[in-house]
């Protein structure tokens, strides 16, 4: 039992971490190039309290994001650590920064007892591969990997605030472990976060799932008043399971 909770636990925090609401679907999903104005935040370590509710367990834990954008690069790393269990995921997304904004060159996640995968980003030869799958995508412009596309998601907001309303979506073409699909986001509205910052006004957008997700949902909290980062991340499945990711410290660096 033990070592079921924590297996179904990595999986789970990941997702709320890296924006992985549901697995991408199988097939070549087809996607064209969308360029925005992208305006990324400074370089920063985000600290988050988690509260969970796995397999009929109340389980806490923190997770620390680590951004850094140098120049014409860019490293964004997480570790997610949960209480009793120590660290159970940790991820890494490196590479540039193009016309397109966040431009992956190596995405790498590691999950508690299982083997590290890599998806690359091969710019010059404009594909994308998994280790974990023979199946390749092509790179158009814009493409994301599942930890960089929240990152993105802020740099497109903070380029055009008045943009984000209520209504308005906003799609990415993100991979993740073994193949690629569409990400929508959709804008709910403005509301207030308790964060260890104390209450942050934050705009909630809810990323849209596909038809079989069977009940799946993930929103984000992104606030205005701290460079856009996110405060919070929400994911729930029709199970009463759920992962709540709220911010606690932001360290600019």
């Amino acid at each position: 039992m033990r070592s079921q909770l924590i297996n179904h636990l990595a999986g789970g925090l990941i997702v709320a971490i890296a924006l992985a609401a549901t697995a991408p679907g199988a097939g070549a999903a087809e996607h064209v190039a969308i360029k925005r104005p992208v305006d990324l935040p400074p370089s920063a370590d985000l600290s988050y309290t988690i509260e969970a509710r796995q397999k009929g367990f109340s389980i806490g834990g923190e997770a620390l994001v680590s951004w850094r954008l140098s120049g014409a690069a860019y490293t964004l790393r997480a570790d997610t650590r949960a209480k009793l269990f120590g660290s159970i995921v940790e991820s890494r997304s490196e590479g540039v920064i193009d016309s397109f904004g966040i431009a992956p060159v190596q995405f790498y996640e590691k999950r508690l007892r299982k083997e590290p995968w890599t998806t690359t980003f091969d710019r010059a030869g404009k594909t994308i591969s998994f280790t974990e799958d023979k199946q390749t995508y092509p790179i158009k412009g814009g493409e994301q990997d599942r930890t960089s596309v929240s990152w993105q998601l802020v740099g497109v907001a903070r380029a055009a605030p008045e943009k984000f309303i209520p209504g308005s979506e906003w799609t990415f073409f993100v991979a993740g472990r073994r193949d690629a699909e569409p990400w929508t986001f959709k804008v709910v509205k403005r509301e207030n976060v308790r964060t260890g910052l104390g209450p942050v006004a934050a705009l909630h957008l809810v990323k849209l799932p596909p038809p079989d997700s069977k009940g799946q949902t993930l929103d984000i909290w992104l606030a205005p008043s701290h460079e856009w980062y996110p405060v919070r991340l929400r994911f729930s499945d029709s199970d009463d399971e759920f992962i709540d990711q709220t911010l606690d410290k932001i360290v600019k660096k």
